[in-house]
């Protein structure tokens, strides 16, 4: 008999305020000195990119899945059923930037930060970006049996991750994501509450407002004891210039890490593959407008 296994976090969701003083001591460059549009927007697909919105900036992000298409014609391919994510993000400056949403997978609530510790500079004396991200997330979701409650702490969980990438030249991007992803609860006591993972994106793009990207995150063997995958995801970034359109195909349902990293359940090789998209649109709230 399976028994829900609560194993709370070890440390606190503060990482980010032990580099509060970089934020506002670090040295100041022109714009022209760095790399530019690594990737087009904050996301790559699933996750994250290694961008930040600009100073005073807040981004509607509309993120939404279908269902499987290989359930068919009845189900109308997938597009009978729907995964979304709703999410606001603004820039506090350059390097740090804030953001919520939620989610229907789960009905969860996610909260995050990113802050660049490093940014690639065009003369090549810094070769690449490193973003540090962190996130919190809660579900919210009815207990199936109203006589065992599920409790706060059991709700939530955390993800830890470096986003490390950049040009190698004007069409081709890349970036790697080693993550760790913290579950309170876990199903069994062989699952493990940390879960490892190290993903990979490219970039490459055909003229000046299409690309085409992937995304995959490998999860390390022997963490978790249910039959889950690894999440890939294939798509094209279309700049429309006030907005940033997103057309992927992917096997994951959940739009935040620990849903896609770590509870992914969609067999690519068994035609378990979602359409989906993303919708960004920036509003300038402080500073100069363009």
């Amino acid at each position: 008999m399976k028994k829900n296994i609560l194993r709370p976090a070890t440390w606190p969701l503060f990482l980010f305020s032990l580099l509060l003083p970089l934020i506002f001591g670090a040295h100041v460059l022109s714009a022209q000195d760095y790399v530019s549009r690594t990737f087009r927007g904050t996301r790559v697909i699933n996750g994250h990119s290694l961008e930040t919105v600009h100073t005073g900036e807040l981004e509607f992000l509309i993120s939404h899945r279908f269902g499987y298409i290989n359930r068919g014609a009845y189900e109308f391919f997938g597009l009978d059923q729907a995964s979304m994510r709703l999410g606001f993000e603004y820039g506090v400056n350059d390097r740090l930037m804030l953001g919520v949403g939620r989610s229907t997978y789960g009905k969860h609530y996610d909260a995050f930060a990113k802050f660049r510790l490093l940014r690639q500079r065009t003369d090549g004396k810094i070769p690449l970006s490193i973003t540090l991200f962190t996130s919190a997330a809660i579900n919210t979701l009815k207990p199936t049996d109203p006589n065992f409650p599920i409790y706060l702490q059991s709700r939530l969980a955390y993800t830890w991750q470096l986003l490390i990438g950049g040009k190698v030249n004007d069409r081709l991007s890349l970036q790697l994501m080693p993550t760790i992803v913290h579950y309170n609860l876990v199903e069994t006591a062989e699952d493990h509450n940390d879960l490892l993972s190290a993903g990979a994106a490219i970039r490459f793009r055909f003229t000046k407002n299409v690309a085409i990207l992937a995304e995959y995150y490998y999860v390390l063997p022997g963490q978790r004891t249910q039959e889950l995958h690894d999440a890939f995801a294939i798509g094209f970034d279309i700049n429309t210039g006030s907005h940033v359109f997103q057309l992927q195909i992917t096997n994951a349902t959940g739009m935040i890490e620990k849903a896609f990293i770590g509870e992914t359940t969609g067999d690519w090789a068994k035609g378990d593959i979602r359409l989906g998209f993303n919708i960004a649109r920036t509003f300038k709230l402080k500073g100069r407008r363009y």
